[in-house]
């Protein structure tokens, strides 16, 4: 028995037959290229850049479909360097001044940079190279006209072991039979260890030479949790890991019994459970749930990997499969939170390469300049209202000013679909999602004109903090249990008390069991959670005294430093 110690990058036991997957070798040769010629090849380059973008759109849909919009951010980055000058300009202009092929010409560049990540020794620097290289090798495999391998093709149930897999192969992951990963490189902060948490898929990372020592059809133990690969184990060792298997398999099936059963507190506080939903496509999986509704349904994956807007039919049947599916319970619609990067993809005049996108032209600010998108997707909602509680939500309201032009919009489209005969349009709610700070410091005065609030956690986060979360650099920074946060979660909730409103919790605390207590305490109507945590959470919820979680939060609010936070709340 073999045992190697490595990075944990994803919890979970996986034991199976080892895959080898052997390292794709692209050979890149020097050709001298003719001078008539030279414009061809750097037309043919930036046809493979094209080709790649294509790739790239096809795979944020994938990531967003199966891991929901805060891992399709992941792809931004393979955006941001496929339009860096070190390949849109640099690529070209060694393919003119030293008139070579351009996958010669993309290979030198990437080497070059390749030299500077060996020289970082800070592991956040270094991960990115693995980006780099992703990008690179689509742009290869176009250039060269290669087939991308497809691990969809493995046709029994096995663990993978690679020099390195990139994001791309991790995204494919979830079609196949694949029960685990180990690589030899890689770290905790990497994309692949970030994409097969979400896809919750045993991963270890950081093993050194673990695709070197382990052979094809060799029988291994994964433990993504202690970052162990276990190569030909004794039966002791599978023993004592088939029964942690079996004590997982026992807690998930403690959960199923949950399914249908009220969220109540131990001293009797009813919360209600909704889910947030990515796409309609994963209506059946949440009504398997039987959930209390749909909290967030996001519908900016309408507007992804399209040359034009999504028409109002089109959205409107989307809409109408979940407000159907989900009748009687609320079905709440959030109008699309895209940036001003799409509108050039969907054939609308827009800001070009914003410096600082997660603060620019998007969400509500967006739709507002170009209110025709604004007026179409709610006509579209509105209409599914006369089959089910559809409420209306929001993104990014800052300001009073943004809030009453948005409802002069919606009221104007309620009137035009009631002189079409749809009376239940007039009986839809409009609230806003509080993720801007300045929107939870005037929420007195938005609660005039907002039925209800949905807090964005992610978002508020990162504003209150200054912490870009995918900015591996500060990523550390980003903290839910930061005193500044507990304050102004604990200031938005009680002003909506005050005002007789409804509060829903739709980020990514609602799904995490530490923070679960805190959203208790504080009082909040609706906890809207991934799919994925929903029974988890809810057996949380069930497992506390509410008059507990409340007191716990008031000395939260005396404390300065968020290790006290977190150490209450363990003590719970």
């Amino acid at each position: 028995m073999i045992v190697i110690k490595g990075v944990p990058a994803s919890p979970g036991i996986a034991m199976g037959k080892a895959y080898i997957l052997e390292d794709e070798e692209i050979v890149v040769n020097r050709v001298e290229i003719a001078k008539e010629r030279i414009r061809i090849e750097v037309k043919r380059f930036k046809q493979a850049l094209d080709a790649t973008n294509r790739d790239l759109d096809q795979a944020e849909s994938k990531v967003l479909k199966t891991l929901g919009k805060e891992h399709a951010k992941l792809i931004d980055t393979h955006r941001l360097i496929l339009s860096d000058p070190l390949i849109t300009k640099d690529v070209p202009r060694r393919i003119l001044d030293e008139s070579v092929n351009a996958e010669f010409a993309l290979s030198e560049a990437l080497d070059a940079v390749n030299e500077t990540f060996e020289k970082i020794e800070d592991e956040f620097f270094r991960e990115r190279r693995h980006d780099l290289f992703d990008v690179g090798k689509r742009l290869l495999s176009h250039l060269l006209k290669q087939e991308k391998r497809s691990l969809a093709e493995v046709d029994n149930p096995c663990i993978l072991i690679a020099r390195n897999l990139l994001p791309s192969d991790t995204v494919n992951l979830k079609e196949s039979k694949i029960l685990g990963f180990a690589t030899d490189l890689g770290g905790r902060t990497s994309h692949t260890a970030i994409l097969a948490q979400g896809m919750q898929i045993p991963a270890v990372v950081g093993l050194s030479d673990a695709s070197h020592r382990v052979k094809m059809d060799d029988f291994i133990i994964l433990d993504g949790e202690h970052g162990m690969l276990i190569i030909n184990p004794s039966p002791e060792a599978i023993a004592k890991y088939q029964k942690a298997q079996l004590k997982t398999q026992q807690e998930e099936k403690a959960l199923e019994a949950l399914r249908g059963q009220p969220a109540v507190t131990l001293d009797g506080r009813r919360f209600e459970m909704a889910v947030n939903l990515d796409t309609a496509e994963d209506i059946k999986t949440v009504m398997g749930l039987r959930v209390d509704g749909i909290g967030l349904f996001r519908s900016e994956y309408l507007f992804m990997n399209r040359l034009e807007p999504p028409s109002e039919e089109e959205q409107y049947r989307a809409y109408l499969h979940a407000v159907k599916s989900l009748a009687p319970l609320p079905v709440v619609i959030r109008t699309a939170d895209i940036g001003g990067d799409r509108l050039a993809q969907l054939g609308i005049d827009g800001p070009k390469n914003e410096t600082n996108p997660f603060m620019g032209l998007r969400g509500i600010r967006l739709f507002l300049r170009h209110s025709d998108l604004l007026k179409t997707q709610l006509r579209a909602i509105l209409r599914t209202a006369q089959y089910g509680k559809v409420r209306v939500l929001l993104p990014m309201i800052s300001s009073m000013a943004e809030l009453r032009s948005a409802r002069r919009i919606f009221v104007a489209v309620q009137q035009e679909l009631l002189a079409e005969g749809n009376e239940a349009a007039k009986k839809v709610e409009l609230g806003i999602m509080v993720e801007i700070p300045s929107a939870g410091l005037i929420l007195d005065h938005l609660l005039g004109e907002a039925d209800f609030i949905s807090i964005g956690t992610n978002d508020l986060i990162q504003y209150v903090l200054a912490v870009d979360r995918i900015n591996e650099h500060v990523a550390h920074l980003y903290d839910p249990f930061h005193p500044a946060v507990v304050r102004i979660l604990h200031q938005i909730v009680e002003t909506a008390r005050s005002k007789g409103k409804r509060v829903t919790v739709c980020g990514e605390m609602t799904s995490d069991p530490k923070a679960v207590p805190l959203l208790v305490g504080l009082g909040v109507d609706t906890l809207s959670v991934t799919p994925r945590m929903f029974l988890r959470v809810k057996q949380i919820v069930m497992s506390l005294r509410y008059e507990n979680a409340a007191k716990l939060v008031a000395r939260a609010l005396t404390l300065a430093d968020s290790d006290e936070i977190q150490r209450l709340l363990t003590d719970l």
